[in-house]
This record gives structure tokens, C-alpha cells and sequence, in this order.
């Protein structure tokens, strides 16, 4: 490691740590509204950045689903600025009080949320990533440490320059870089590795930082024995067809042996667009494309079993009219999300009610599932008395 990298890593985070002391001061919701402002004026900027970025990717020969994640049209664009404002408008988590109580010598004793600090996001493809993040970020009061993918540096730098200097950094795409900084543990908080499995193992092996995984989302619906066929068929073409590029879409479908030879046919006429792969060679994908694993299951079982084995922990859906049934797989199947008669598409921090999400946890400690405002914080401890001491 050259020592230019590790002071310009040290530089990052040095800036970053100073800023976040500073935030729990600052108006946080008028600043997320400063930069949804901003992104509304440079609008064409923002979107001549992404036409570089999408030029440099269809040289590359990149497929249809992933221009699609990178591409910033002019609604879009104005999404973002949405977003940004429905984030501003969200209630403050820092300083809720969790819990209150006075202990029998007269403490009282509060839990309260703060701030984590500095956190440092790693993520592909989405600048609108890069808006979300930060302003989720600066609205529970951490500094951003944002390191976008290559292939939207150009977008990503346009957005990030919409937002307060030092509370929000975009991170150069150098692995060496990133290197050092996931060595600084004493500066960085928390690291959020959102992408696939080379990003999230390199991340993972790498740090000394505290990390949260954003896993792939292989995402499986079974349709059980039982299964409104119609009902089915209109989840699965929403999970699949809506947005096939975004990591809630659905990957793989379970057809429950009684009535797979009726489904199937269904399916098929149902997204002829869609290239249907029934070996095992695709379960436990993430095709993020018109593409849908299939696979015939011994009823309940089987599909548990599958969900199990091929599953990212990421969102699972069953179709089915038996209570009893859907009961059981919402509470054996292991999934940041798990869903009854709707759409994987739902995993969502703004369908799930949080508002916007810095991404979908496939983690179990600290946050499971999207992670919006209050996941971005922790909890400690205020203590008030009148000149108690231990005995």
C-alpha cells in the first residue's frame, strides 16, 4: 500500500469524523432538502454525467437490465429529488427515547438513539444510490463515506456535489483505496457492502470496520398446492417483469408438485419475454434479468428445503389460501422478508413504511431487512440522579 493511499484514505475518514461531531448540532432535515434542491437545478448536469456513464457501459457491452440500474432519465432524476424530500420530512430518530424508567434508589434511566458515527457505503451500478444514501445519512446524523462502482463515477460525483462537503465524500472506485479505509476502525463506524458475492467476500475478509451485509436476493415464491393460480400468476409476473434489475425481484419460482403441469403453461403465456431455466444449474442465482429459475417441490417441505439451501436470506413469498400453511412458512423460512399473497417486490423501505433505505440487510446482527432512518442509529444510555452513589 503506497503511502499516498493511506493518507488519502485517512484524510477521508478524518473529514468524515469531524463532521459527524458536528451534525448532531446542524438542521439535518434542512440540509437533505438543501440537496434535494440542488439535484432539481442540476438536473441536466446530473443527466449529461449518466449519458458518459451509459456510453462507457454500452461500449462495454453491458446487458439491457443493468443500463437500466445505471440509467438517470429526467423522471428519475425527479424521483430523487423526491425522495430526498419525503427523507427530510421523516420524523428525527436521534434522541427518541426508546425506554424510560426510574430504579428503586431514584435513578432515572433513559434509552436513546444517537448517531453511529461514520458510514462508509459500498455499493454497484445505482447512482440514485448515491442521493439515497447520503441523505439518509445526514438525516440520523452520520457523516457518508459513499464509494460508487466505476461505471457510474461520473453520475455519482454529480449527485454527491449536491450535498454538504464533508458530511458526504464520495470514495475514488480504487480497491487500494477501499483497502486502507476498511482498516480504520477507529475512524469508520460501520461499513455497508451492497452487491454481489465478490464485493461482499473481498469486503468481509477485508475489514477491521464493523460490517453489514446487502447480500444478492435470490428470491424465491412458492405456489402451493392450493394456490389461486390467477393470484399466482400476477405475482410472479410483477416480481419478475416490473424492475428485473433490482435485488427484491424474483429469481426463482416453486411450483408445488400437484399443480405444476397447470401453472407452468400459465407462467409461460403469462411473460413470454422471460427465458425460463428449469435445470439445477440456476438455483441459487441472481439473474438480475428477464430470466426465472424453475423448480418443481414435494410440497411444503421441498420448498423449504430449496428456500434453505439456495436462498440469500434476502425475500421469500408463498401463495397459498391455508392460514395454517402460510403461518409456517412465515415463521421457518430464514429471510430479511418474508411474505404471504405479495410481491418480493415489496421488500422495500419506502412500500414497507420506513421511507427511503440505504439498502435491504441480509445480516442478522444490528438490522434485518431494509434499513432506513432508525436503523442507521443505535441506542445508549442517558442517566439523570441527584448525587446517587453505589453502595
Amino acid at each position: 500500500m503506497s503511502a499516498e493511499l493511506k493518507l488519502a484514505a485517512l484524510e477521508l475518514a478524518q473529514r468524515a469524523r469531524t463532521a459527524s461531531r458536528e451534525l448532531p448540532r446542524q438542521d439535518r432535515a434542512r440540509l437533505v432538502l438543501q440537496a434535494a434542491d440542488r439535484i432539481e437545478k442540476n438536473a441536466a448536469q446530473i443527466a449529461a454525467a449518466n449519458e458518459m456513464d451509459l456510453a462507457g457501459a454500452r461500449a462495454a457491452g453491458h446487458p439491457a437490465a443493468f443500463l437500466d440500474r445505471l440509467r438517470l432519465d429526467a423522471p428519475r432524476i425527479q424521483a430523487m429529488a423526491g425522495a430526498l424530500r419525503e427523507v427530510a420530512a421523516l420524523p428525527d430518530p436521534v434522541g427518541e427515547v426508546v425506554e424510560s424508567f426510574t430504579r428503586p434508589n431514584g435513578l432515572r434511566v433513559e434509552r436513546v438513539r444517537a448517531p453511529l458515527g461514520v458510514i462508509l457505503m459500498i455499493y454497484e451500478s445505482r447512482p440514485n444510490v448515491t442521493a439515497e444514501a447520503a441523505a439518509l445519512c445526514l438525516r440520523s446524523g452520520n457523516a457518508a463515506l459513499l464509494r460508487g462502482g466505476s461505471e457510474a463515477l461520473q453520475s455519482n460525483a454529480a449527485i454527491a456535489a449536491c450535498f454538504s462537503e464533508d458530511a458526504v465524500q464520495l470514495v475514488a472506485p480504487n480497491r487500494a483505496l477501499l483497502d486502507e479505509l476498511l482498516q480504520l476502525e477507529d475512524l469508520i463506524d460501520l461499513c455497508i457492502p451492497r452487491g454481489g458475492p465478490s464485493l461482499i467476500g473481498f469486503v468481509s475478509q477485508r475489514s477491521r470496520v464493523p460490517v453489514i451485509k446487502h447480500y444478492q436476493g435470490v428470491c424465491h415464491l412458492y405456489v402451493a398446492a392450493d394456490a389461486d393460480l390467477a393470484m399466482a400468476e400476477a405475482i410472479a409476473v410483477n416480481a419478475k417483469v416490473q424492475r428485473p434489475g433490482v435485488c427484491n425481484a424474483l429469481e426463482c419460482v416453486l411450483l408445488d408438485e400437484a399443480i405444476a403441469g397447470a401453472a407452468m403453461p400459465r407462467l409461460r403465456a403469462a411473460m413470454p419475454q422471460v427465458e425460463f431455466l428449469e435445470t439445477p444449474d440456476a438455483y441459487g442465482r441472481e439473474f438480475l434479468d428477464l430470466k426465472l429459475a424453475v423448480a418443481v417441490v414435494d410440497g411444503i417441505e421441498g420448498a423449504l428445503r430449496h428456500i434453505a439451501r439456495y436462498g440469500s436470506r434476502h425475500t421469500e413469498a408463498i401463495v397459498t389460501g391455508d392460514r395454517q400453511l402460510a403461518e409456517r412458512f412465515l415463521r421457518e423460512v430464514d429471510a430479511s422478508c418474508v411474505l404471504w399473497n405479495a410481491s418480493t417486490r415489496f421488500n422495500d423501505g419506502g412500500e414497507l413504511g420506513l421511507g427511503a433505505e440505504i439498502g435491504i440487510s441480509t445480516s442478522k446482527l444490528h438490522a434485518y431487512g431494509p434499513m432506513g432512518l432508525r436503523e442507521l442509529t443505535c441506542t445508549r444510555f442517558m442517566v439523570r440522579g441527584d448525587g446517587q452513589v453505589r453502595p
